[in-house]
């Protein structure tokens, strides 16, 4: 009998232990640790921070959805690893694995730049729950006293998804309610064009994001760098302050310090090297998944910008490291499979949006291209989005990772979770379990 850990019950550490739960007989035990009560679709986030959508609509409570499937929760957050040993640490209590899955989502890096976030600074975030309740009240206040909005991120910040949905969702809100002449809008972003996303060569996304920013009359500033956020007032590197009533920033990436205090587990950032099985380099017992994985940029830019890592590809990682634990334990027989990294963005901004597709989201590195870059803009996904939203809060409540029917709609796009790797002399993939 095999103990599985899978730390973190977001959108790739939750669908990564039901997967396991429907591969693996029940010899095998699964426990699930989240230091959080609840699964919150985090996509959503930005609609909550504008009273659109009630915060408990987007979320699912865990320990009964593990309840009746034989997956255990722990609640409580894990403050320490021992990748030799194979234990981890939660509370007083230590818990030991023969594998585990770390998808704890990221860490917010809230102290790069002094006055960043709304805990011990001066601006709002979309980034969980409890930033997008203060965001929430925030906007509130700042309705009854409307004036200068900036919105964006800082360097270093990833998933640039949000800052443009948060940006333009505010001008359609304030134009409904009648405070659009009061309030000028300016979005920063360290990219170095809108519509760069962190990733470049996405279509004609550039074009779409900078037409739609003209026409809603939102300034742009590309390449911005900040350096210092005041009340009321944001510096940038060459000097130039922009004043706030409000603002909303991305903050860095980084992964949780019990990775981080491991030497040789992670970079210096925090996040964890892979191989293709999406298993540690140097301790195969340790499989990650989402946010916290390490991807390098496709390209270099001025100002650093993460990767990002969509819900579609948590997903496809959580799905590809199920099949491969599987595989190590001897239940299936079959290739090892990495994920396809496909990556799907859905933005709405209230009477319109625009979908991002990038398959794979990084280029192939021989001949700097993608299979498809497409970037397509219309009301339908507002509606896109949101049925979409409600498919896998539904997937959640059921205890279901991606059923048939999903994968089958996946393929009439020409999109896959994951794919096989060739095993070769280049390449040659041994069970963890016979080198112990």
């Amino acid at each position: 009998m095999a103990h599985i850990v899978v730390i973190g019950a977001g959108i790739g550490g939750l669908p990564t232990a039901y997967e396991l739960r429907h591969l693996l007989p029940h010899v095998h035990r699964i426990t699930l640790i989240c230091d959080k009560p609840k699964f919150t679709f985090t996509p959503s986030l930005p609609w909550v921070a504008f009273n659109l959508t009630p915060l408990q609509r987007i979320q699912v409570d865990i320990a009964s959805v593990l309840k009746s499937r034989q997956i255990e929760f722990v609640q409580g957050k894990v403050t320490g690893i021992d990748p030799h040993a194979q234990w981890l640490r939660v509370g007083d209590r230590s818990i030991n694995y023969d594998y585990v899955v770390i998808a704890t989502g990221a860490e917010l890096a809230l102290d790069t730049i002094p006055g960043l976030g709304p805990d011990r600074g001066y601006t709002q975030s979309v980034c969980n729950p409890h930033h997008a309740l203060m965001a929430k009240e925030a906007w509130a206040k700042f309705l009854e006293n409307p004036g200068p909005l900036v919105v964006g991120a800082v360097p270093g910040a990833s998933c640039m998804g949000p800052a443009y949905e948060f940006a333009l969702l505010a001008d359609w809100i304030l134009r409904r309610q009648g405070l659009r002449e009061q309030v000028p809008i300016t979005f920063v972003t360290p990219e170095p064009y809108a519509g760069h996303l962190g990733i470049g060569g996405m279509a004609d996304s550039a074009e779409l994001v900078t037409e739609l920013m003209r026409q809603r009359q939102i300034e742009v500033i590309e390449k911005a760098e900040i350096t210092a956020i005041h009340p009321h007032q944001i510096t940038l590197a060459e000097g130039h302050r922009l004043p706030f009533h409000y603002a909303m920033l991305l903050p860095p990436f980084r992964g949780p310090s019990f990775v981080r205090d491991v030497p040789g587990l992670s970079d210096e950032k925090g996040f964890l090297p892979v191989l293709p099985t999406y298993q540690h380099p140097s301790f195969p017992s340790i499989y990650s998944a989402g946010v916290v994985v390490q991807l390098s940029p496709p390209e270099k830019t001025p100002l650093p910008i993460g990767v990002p890592k969509t819900g579609q590809m948590a997903e496809a990682m959580g799905m590809a490291v199920a099949h491969n634990i599987a595989r190590e334990l001897g239940v299936i027989q079959a290739a090892p499979v990495t994920p396809t990294l496909a990556a799907i963005c859905m933005a709405d901004f209230g009477d319109t949006g625009i979908v991002f597709l990038a398959d794979p989201v990084l280029p192939n590195p021989k001949t700097g291209q993608r299979r498809r870059a497409i970037a397509k803009r219309g009301r339908w996904v507002s509606w896109l989005k949101i049925a979409f939203e409600q498919f896998f809060l539904t997937k959640m409540r059921w205890g279901l990772s991606v059923p048939w029917f999903e994968r089958w709609s996946l393929r009439l796009l020409g999109l896959s979770l994951v794919e096989p790797i060739p095993v070769s002399k280049d390449y040659p993939i041994e069970s963890s379990l016979q080198t112990r």
